[in-house]
């Protein structure tokens, strides 16, 4: 992996670090160097406990409800969850490098304007996604404690709403600790089911493969894990600028790949035990060949890894919001706007969940896709022109310039994003509509592959015209000071620029 030039940061003074316990303060701000802490190692329980939870368990059960067998199966999802987070753990670089969150460095690529596109579609895909965490969490409460499904699914929300209110220092600071617990049980469980459990007959054997089934579930691994990325650099965006590129990759690859791919092991080889039955009660009746009850605690511990998860939703909803509102109306994000965008995000995900028929559910699955399809070829753009094209120089004071550097509209991202959008649609597979080649594939689907290819491409091809070094030259100058600024000015000057004229004009005059 190409490791990105450092950052201008001009004169770097010393300055009052932040209470690290206390709540976040910021969100889409920059986050200065004073204030950044903690190790690349961090990453991996954050990561681990992202995966290890109820949702990434009903992933692992796809391949063996179309028809392969558990050994196959497995092969899918490890390899489906090693492919999809290279590109994850490749974003989750760029946090320590940049200091900002994920979808806000989409602007050097698609305008100051034009990554409203990119917004947009996040915000829908947190919404979606935690009203149908809502609704799973509801029913499995529901089911295995028989509790009230509307006030656990309440409850679920609140506390993933106070996990994401107290922010980024209490994200480490818990999946830390969870993640612990969860590889105790987890290991148990595994232990378990290899050593004591005797699966169906052909469940183990190299004769069970089905190339539809095999695709669907490699696939599917993979973009679930592509899916972490549209936030992933949210997380590692405190940690010291000078933190190693290559070990935030390491450690996020790992964290997410582990987590990932054996919780969904764990689904299958439930689905494979007990084909009859939901997911969440294969897991409790399978568990409980551990003792009695141990199920249940395996289940509750899959829904406790679902909260932090929905938290981070929300988390990434609110600094998506403030963005979106950044790009119409320049704002400094206080606390307070924070806590708003939050209500917001929540409100919205709380009313799907209250309106939700058997439909939702039913089509949700497709929903994920069509997300997913639009998030592949922003993941393309924004790591090509990170790691190949500007090799992380950026301008921190131009990425929250409404007239700067990067314009309001960058027609080569904008155009790449679109043709490689396009070139997924023939492999698209959803309940509304399939593609012609996925047809030809038993209904596969590979979109990811064309998407993340031609996007690339394009958009490499496309800036070559791109004058890089005069961009460089002009980054220094731009970013002249930005560290000792002091942190409060730095958010003033990033935020306040209606009426300031550009930068950039200045400089080139």
């Amino acid at each position: 992996m190409p490791v990105p030039a450092p950052l201008p940061s001009g004169d770097a003074s010393p300055q009052p670090r932040r209470l690290r316990g206390s709540i976040e303060r910021r969100s889409i701000d920059y986050v200065p160097r004073a204030e950044r802490h903690g190790k690349a190692w961090h990453l991996w329980p954050v990561w681990f406990c992202g995966d290890a939870h109820l949702t990434t368990l009903a992933v692992g059960v796809i391949g063996v409800s179309l028809g392969t067998n558990l050994l196959w199966a497995a092969i899918a999802i490890v390899g489906g969850c090693a492919f999809g987070t290279l590109f994850m753990a490749a974003h989750s670089a760029q946090g320590p490098h940049m200091g900002l969150p994920q979808l806000i460095q989409s602007r050097p690529q698609f305008g100051y304007v034009g990554a409203l596109l990119i917004f947009f579609v996040a915000i829908a895909t947190y919404v979606g996604y935690n009203a149908f965490n809502q609704i799973l969490a509801g029913q499995t409460f529901h089911d295995i404690l028989g509790v009230s499904e509307r006030g656990s699914s309440l409850g679920f929300t609140f506390l993933a709403m106070v996990m994401a209110f107290f922010g980024y220092s209490w994200f480490h600071k818990l999946q830390r600790y969870l993640s612990f617990v969860l590889i105790a049980a987890m290991l148990v469980f595994t232990v378990s089911m290899l050593f004591f459990d005797t699966f169906p007959a052909g469940q183990i054997s190299l004769g069970g493969f089905s190339t539809t089934a095999f695709l669907a579930q490699f696939f599917t691994a993979a973009a679930y894990q592509l899916s972490w990325a549209i936030y992933v650099s949210d997380y590692s965006r405190y940690l010291p600028a000078e933190v190693d590129t290559r070990a935030t990759f390491w450690w996020t690859y790992l964290g997410a790949t582990i987590g990932g791919s054996w919780m969904m092991l764990i689904g299958a080889a439930v689905a494979a035990m007990y084909p009859d039955l939901n997911v969440a009660r294969a897991l409790v009746d399978t568990g409980n060949h551990v003792f009695n009850g141990f199920g249940v605690i395996l289940a509750v511990l899959a829904l406790v890894g679902l909260i932090t998860s929905a938290a981070q939703n929300f988390y990434g909803s609110s600094l998506t919001i403030l963005s979106a509102v950044d790009s119409v109306k320049p704002i400094k994000a206080t606390l307070t706007k924070r806590v708003i965008a939050l209500l917001v995000a929540a409100a919205a995900a709380v009313f799907i969940a209250s309106n939700a028929n058997d439909d939702f559910m039913a089509e949700f699955g497709s929903f994920l896709a069509v997300m997913l399809y639009l998030f592949t070829p922003w993941t393309a753009i924004n790591l090509i022109d990170y790691y190949f094209v500007r090799k992380g120089r950026y301008s921190i004071r131009e990425i929250f310039n409404p007239r700067g550097l990067y314009g309001r509209w960058d027609w080569r991202g904008i155009s790449a994003y679109f043709i490689g959008f396009a070139a997924m649609s023939p492999f698209f597979v959803t309940i509304w509509w399939t593609g012609p080649i996925a047809s030809m594939l038993g209904g596969a689907d590979i979109a990811m592959v064309p998407g993340l290819i031609v996007a690339a491409a394009f958009y490499l091809l496309v800036c070559r015209g791109l004058d890089v070094s005069a961009e460089r030259a002009l980054v220094v100058q731009l970013d002249d000071g930005l560290e000792s600024a002091g942190v409060d000015s730095i958010a003033e000057g990033l935020h306040h620029q209606e009426d300031r004229t550009s930068v950039t004009d200045q400089v080139r005059s």
